[in-house]
């Protein structure tokens, strides 16, 4: 507590960074927060989420035997699943279509129902060292015109299985399989009832994550979609989540940092750290007491936001301006934000008593907004084209003046916007659609008089202005 400067290097070491793209995480990193251990259990088959939560990094987890191996200690009976990856954002055509197979064989007319089930039979035949077709439409055919063998194929694993708890697959990053939402949800239908129907053998589960704005589309309009939807588990991060997910990669910094970091926890937790598997492990009462965690991060950043109270708590400071308009905070922001603070305190503020100073938190918000405006980018690149003809305004404003802006830009509409991928799913309601779109994902906020608002999340980056707020970047 007494060496800021060590505490800074021990943050800048420690494992910060979040997978987004179905890298295996490490070791150290694995926390499971309380609210997300009925999502990992077996039988939650569908499981909901908003960009940067953790659908990836959770798929990623569940596809490492090592990682599993931690897990079962919350999640019974997850130690000892056989899990498959039926599809992820890493392409691997032996094993599921990319989204030019998809729109090929949508195109001949084969329903996305069977697509996924002959990826399910190519995992077991794979397993049962069964030749089957090599490309995915001789398969398909192969599976209509032989429906028995297909059948006995799938009744066989079940001895296969004998060892394992059962086999799980599991479906990530669907919003890769179409740029057209029509298509996509076709897809994400097909899949859904793929699921259903595993439930007819027992020894094979299915576990989808799947995006928000997925999930609120037509995509369980289908018999018996009650059954999936009473599995369903969200993906959520309240304040204690995120600074035991802090804490969780701080004390498994590597080396002296590592030594540094768990030093001051004893400090202040006065109570020792379990190692297990190879890592440090938070203990369980940890996760939820907010009254020690506002102190191990007050040993950090101090008590206030300022000189004073009047300036807000960096325990709840730190979260409250990285939420977007639905009040939700992603780990990846809050990550992103704690390491720029420890950056910048570390080249503006050497001598400060602490490792990090406020203004330096306040700099991290903009290096958080800045990363949160491009992942939106990546996933819904029509947002930017929108936000950036926004930029210099303040906010909270009237509609009517955001409109002018669109409209000035864009004379001839929205669809006029250039885009790729998906495009803004009410388009074709005009203006309006854009604004309830931008409202859904938490990116607008609708105030009670009418004004439209921004949260610090988006507005920093998109370089909007906010009276007494944190400033954009120039």
């Amino acid at each position: 507590m007494s060496n800021p400067r060590a505490m800074r290097l021990a943050i800048l070491a420690a494992p910060l960074e979040i997978t987004n793209s179905g890298e295996i995480p490490r070791l150290g990193t694995l926390y499971v927060p309380p609210a997300h251990t009925k999502a990992l259990r077996l039988e939650s088959s569908l499981v909901i989420g908003s960009r940067g939560v953790g659908k990836s990094f959770w798929a990623a987890a569940l596809g490492s035997p090592e990682l599993r191996q931690l897990l079962g200690a919350s999640v019974p009976d997850l130690d000892r699943a056989e899990v498959h990856i039926g599809f992820s954002e890493q392409g691997q055509i032996d094993d599921y279509p990319d989204a030019s197979s998809f729109a090929n064989l949508l195109g001949q007319g084969i329903d996305p129902y069977d697509i996924w089930r002959a990826v399910i039979l190519r995992w077991l035949g794979r397993r049962a060292d069964m030749v089957l077709p090599g490309t995915w439409e001789a398969l398909i055919d192969w599976m209509l015109l032989h429906t028995e063998d297909a059948a006995r194929l799938i009744q066989s694993s079940r001895q296969s299985f004998a060892a394992a708890s059962c086999g799980l697959i599991v479906f990530d990053a669907l919003d890769r399989t179409s740029n057209d939402w029509r298509s996509m949800d076709a897809i994400v239908r097909g899949l859904l009832r793929t699921v259903l129907w595993l439930r007819s053998y027992p020894w094979l589960r299915a576990k989808v994550f799947l995006r928000s704005d997925q999930s609120e589309r037509t995509v369980t309009d289908f018999p018996d979609a009650s059954k999936l939807l009473a599995t369903r588990a969200e993906l959520g991060w309240a304040i204690h989540d995120l600074h035991g997910m802090l804490w969780q990669r701080l004390i498994n910094a590597p080396a002296e940092h590592g030594l540094a970091l768990r030093g001051l926890y004893r400090v202040v937790v006065d109570n020792e750290l379990a190692e297990r598997g190879g890592a440090f492990h938070l203990p369980e009462p940890l996760k939820r007491e907010l009254v020690t965690q506002r102190a191990l991060f007050e040993a950090l950043a101090g008590p206030w936001m300022g000189k004073d109270k009047r300036r807000g708590v960096p325990y709840t400071w730190s979260v409250g301006h990285l939420a977007d308009s639905r009040g939700q905070t992603s780990p990846r922001s809050f990550l992103a934000a704690i390491q720029q603070a420890t950056e910048d305190s570390q080249e503006r503020y050497d001598d400060y008593a602490l490792a990090l100073h406020y203004e330096s938190i306040k700099r991290g918000i903009q290096k958080a907004s800045e990363i949160r405006v491009n992942e939106m980018s990546e996933d819904y690149p029509w947002v930017r084209p929108f936000l950036e003809r926004l930029g210099g305004l303040n906010v909270p404003c009237e509609y009517g003046v955001i409109l002018g802006r669109w409209t000035e830009s864009f004379p001839a509409g929205p669809a006029s916007a250039p885009t790729d991928r998906l495009p803004p799913q009410h388009i074709e309601r005009g203006w309006d659609g854009i604004r309830e779109d931008l409202i859904r994902l938490g990116v607008l906020e609708l105030k009670k008089d009418g004004r439209i608002d921004m949260p610090d999340l988006y507005r920093v980056g998109f370089g909007l202005g906010r009276r007494g707020g944190v400033k954009p970047k120039n």
